[in-house]
Protein backbone atom coordinates (compact mmCIF):
# COMPACT_ATOMS: atom_id res chain seq x y z
CA UNK A 1 0.00 0.00 0.00
CA UNK A 2 1.55 3.13 -1.10
CA UNK A 3 0.38 6.74 1.43
CA UNK A 4 1.94 9.94 0.62
CA UNK A 5 2.15 12.61 3.03
CA UNK A 6 0.50 15.81 1.70
CA UNK A 7 -0.35 17.71 4.29
CA UNK A 8 1.40 19.07 7.64
CA UNK A 9 -1.14 21.59 9.88
CA UNK A 10 1.08 24.04 11.66
CA UNK A 11 -0.79 26.02 14.32
CA UNK A 12 -0.71 30.12 14.05
CA UNK A 13 -1.57 32.91 15.51
CA UNK A 14 -2.34 35.45 12.74
CA UNK A 15 -2.81 33.65 9.43
CA UNK A 16 -2.01 36.71 7.19
CA UNK A 17 1.59 37.41 8.98
CA UNK A 18 2.26 33.82 8.66
CA UNK A 19 0.96 33.28 5.09
CA UNK A 20 3.44 36.27 4.63
CA UNK A 21 6.18 34.57 6.19
CA UNK A 22 6.43 31.20 4.39
CA UNK A 23 5.65 32.67 0.61
CA UNK A 24 7.10 35.78 0.85
CA UNK A 25 10.63 35.06 2.73
CA UNK A 26 10.68 31.25 2.78
CA UNK A 27 9.34 31.36 -0.98
CA UNK A 28 6.26 28.61 -0.36
CA UNK A 29 4.04 29.13 -3.27
CA UNK A 30 0.31 29.94 -2.39
CA UNK A 31 -1.98 26.64 -3.92
CA UNK A 32 -4.97 27.62 -1.50
CA UNK A 33 -6.29 30.52 0.23
CA UNK A 34 -10.34 30.16 0.85
CA UNK A 35 -12.98 30.99 3.36
CA UNK A 36 -15.56 28.30 2.34
CA UNK A 37 -17.27 29.30 5.70
CA UNK A 38 -17.92 31.87 8.48
CA UNK A 39 -15.14 31.70 10.98
CA UNK A 40 -13.27 28.76 8.27
CA UNK A 41 -10.08 29.77 6.62
CA UNK A 42 -7.71 27.28 4.78
CA UNK A 43 -4.41 28.64 3.45
CA UNK A 44 -2.22 26.32 1.86
CA UNK A 45 1.68 26.37 1.03
CA UNK A 46 3.88 24.45 -0.91
CA UNK A 47 7.97 24.50 -0.48
CA UNK A 48 9.54 24.80 -4.07
CA UNK A 49 10.33 21.28 -5.25
CA UNK A 50 8.20 19.69 -2.42
CA UNK A 51 5.25 17.34 -2.68
CA UNK A 52 4.57 18.04 0.52
CA UNK A 53 2.75 21.39 1.82
CA UNK A 54 1.92 22.91 4.86
CA UNK A 55 -1.70 24.02 5.78
CA UNK A 56 -2.27 26.96 7.85
CA UNK A 57 -6.02 28.42 9.33
CA UNK A 58 -9.08 29.07 11.66
CA UNK A 59 -12.20 27.28 12.00
CA UNK A 60 -10.69 23.55 11.30
CA UNK A 61 -9.67 21.56 14.22
CA UNK A 62 -6.48 20.62 12.44
CA UNK A 63 -5.34 24.10 13.12
CA UNK A 64 -5.99 24.54 16.93
CA UNK A 65 -2.97 23.47 18.38
CA UNK A 66 -0.34 25.84 20.21
CA UNK A 67 1.03 28.21 18.06
CA UNK A 68 4.87 27.24 18.30
CA UNK A 69 3.82 23.96 18.62
CA UNK A 70 5.35 22.32 15.78
CA UNK A 71 9.41 20.81 15.97
CA UNK A 72 11.28 20.30 13.70
CA UNK A 73 10.11 20.63 10.34
CA UNK A 74 13.08 19.51 7.82
CA UNK A 75 13.11 21.24 4.55
CA UNK A 76 16.00 19.17 2.66
CA UNK A 77 17.96 20.85 0.06
CA UNK A 78 21.18 20.46 -1.90
CA UNK A 79 23.10 22.89 -1.56
CA UNK A 80 22.62 24.14 2.32
CA UNK A 81 25.03 27.45 2.47
CA UNK A 82 23.15 28.58 -1.00
CA UNK A 83 19.66 28.05 0.75
CA UNK A 84 20.86 29.39 4.34
CA UNK A 85 22.65 32.54 2.59
CA UNK A 86 18.88 33.15 0.23
CA UNK A 87 17.11 33.05 3.40
CA UNK A 88 18.55 35.40 5.11
CA UNK A 89 18.73 37.38 2.15
CA UNK A 90 15.00 37.32 2.41
CA UNK A 91 15.05 38.54 5.99
CA UNK A 92 15.17 35.01 7.82
CA UNK A 93 16.96 34.47 10.87
CA UNK A 94 18.99 31.45 10.21
CA UNK A 95 21.26 29.76 12.51
CA UNK A 96 24.66 28.51 12.07
CA UNK A 97 25.46 25.40 9.91
CA UNK A 98 25.72 22.28 12.38
CA UNK A 99 27.60 19.46 11.12
CA UNK A 100 26.09 15.86 13.18
CA UNK A 101 28.81 13.44 11.36
CA UNK A 102 28.10 11.64 7.86
CA UNK A 103 27.61 14.62 6.07
CA UNK A 104 24.94 15.55 7.33
CA UNK A 105 23.96 19.34 8.22
CA UNK A 106 21.37 21.29 9.82
CA UNK A 107 20.55 25.01 9.81
CA UNK A 108 17.48 25.88 12.14
CA UNK A 109 15.04 28.53 12.11
CA UNK A 110 11.49 29.44 12.99
CA UNK A 111 8.30 31.22 11.69
CA UNK A 112 6.95 34.10 13.35
CA UNK A 113 4.98 31.99 16.14
CA UNK A 114 8.23 30.02 17.20
CA UNK A 115 7.34 26.63 14.79
CA UNK A 116 10.85 25.77 14.35
CA UNK A 117 12.29 24.28 10.60
CA UNK A 118 15.26 23.06 9.78
CA UNK A 119 17.70 22.99 6.31
CA UNK A 120 18.97 19.99 6.17
CA UNK A 121 21.25 18.47 4.01
CA UNK A 122 22.23 14.66 3.41
CA UNK A 123 24.84 14.53 0.49
CA UNK A 124 23.43 11.55 -0.37
CA UNK A 125 19.93 12.74 -1.59
CA UNK A 126 21.41 14.32 -4.96
CA UNK A 127 20.59 13.99 -8.70
CA UNK A 128 17.79 11.03 -9.13
CA UNK A 129 17.97 10.79 -5.18
CA UNK A 130 16.64 14.31 -4.08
Amino acid sequence: MDMKLELVPIPVADVDRAKAFYADRLGFTVDVDVAPADGVRVVQLTPPGSACSIGIGTGVPAYEGGPGSVRGLHLVVTDIEAAREELIGRGVDVGEIQDVGGGVRYAGFEDPDGNSLTLQLMPWRTGEAF
